[in-house]
């Protein structure tokens, strides 16, 4: 991981490898939610939908998805209907998320998160 970052906040391990999560704001009757994601180098976030608006700034290292590669400073912005998987590159990554209505995970998963 990035040198584990933050020990104050309530990481959570969900079970992708190399993932953590540390909700900042979360809404569960809305979905919306604020998290900080990290990801271990080489790892990615399960394939998923955005059932609203997303927004993600790259507070260290990189990330890529079909789209492009997202480097540290960057913020991008992800519309309602919107899919991807993000995939950290070398140095890992640590991202700050701000969904509405939280995303559906795709494949072997499809439940709500937020």
């Amino acid at each position: 991981m990035l040198g584990n970052r933050y020990p104050e906040l309530d990481w959570k391990v969900p079970s992708w490898p190399g993932v953590r999560l540390a909700f900042l704001h979360s809404d569960r009757s809305t979905g919306d939610a604020t998290v900080l994601i990290e990801l271990a180098p080489n790892t990615s976030y399960p394939a998923h939908k955005h059932l609203g608006p997303e927004e993600v700034f790259v507070v260290a290292g990189s990330y890529r998805d079909a789209v492009g590669e997202y480097p540290e400073g960057s913020l991008q912005r992800f519309g309602k209907g919107s899919k991807h998987a993000p995939l950290a590159l070398a140095e890992g990554a640590l991202l700050l998320a701000r969904v509405e209505g939280g995303i559906e995970l795709l494949g072997e998963a499809s439940t709500r998160q937020g």
